[in-house]
């Protein structure tokens, strides 16, 4: 059980909680990557694909094998899941799976960002391309990583300043090891 003042929960029912938490956040990141991998296997089929330079078609082949690791990484948690069902190893598959999600979300940030690539050199046959994609590069790692990583930050030190040092051990705890048990 955790301490007084955090949630009253044994280790299993944690882990259960947090298997549904996941599940609901890689149903939103699986809808979108499915989606745009659905588009990329599609633009080899366009007539216009043949028009590609040599370049541009190496990063779309750079971009389809992104999207499927990505797809891969972010589809595999369900898989470990079955796999692992009925053994009592529900907080490991937690840990995996969160792991396997902030990998798939990093395979996301680089499917994204090659997209953009194909997609502005195509559109605008000039540098701008690059410089467009990188921007959007550092938007991306403020939005997934950078802002999170903030908020934790502060909410450590609010705890901190409030609670004396005496906030709650399992949260601290879980607060630590980041996206191993969210």
């Amino acid at each position: 059980m955790t301490s007084s003042r955090g949630r009253q929960e044994t280790q299993e029912e944690r882990a259960d909680r947090q298997w549904s938490e996941l599940l609901q956040e890689l149903r939103v990141a699986q809808t979108g990557v499915q989606i745009l991998f659905g588009f990329l296997l599609a633009v080899v089929f366009q007539s216009r694909f043949e028009d590609l330079s040599d370049t541009d078609r190496n990063i779309y082949v750079v971009t389809v094998m992104l999207g499927s690791a990505t797809a891969a990484a972010l589809i595999g948690p369900v898989s470990y899941h079955r796999l692992l069902t009925g053994r009592r190893m529900k907080p490991e598959t937690v840990i995996w799976a969160s792991r396997m999600t902030v990998l798939g979300l990093v395979l996301l940030f680089c499917t994204m960002c090659s997209v953009l690539l194909l997609i502005l050199r195509v559109a605008l046959h000039n540098q701008l391309a690059l410089w467009l994609v990188g921007a959007m590069a550092l938007w991306f790692v403020a939005c997934w990583f950078v802002f999170p990583v903030w908020a934790l930050a502060r909410g450590r030190s609010g705890r901190r300043e409030t609670d004396d040092g005496e906030g709650d051990a399992d949260e601290v705890e879980s607060a630590q090891r980041g996206s191993d048990t969210t």
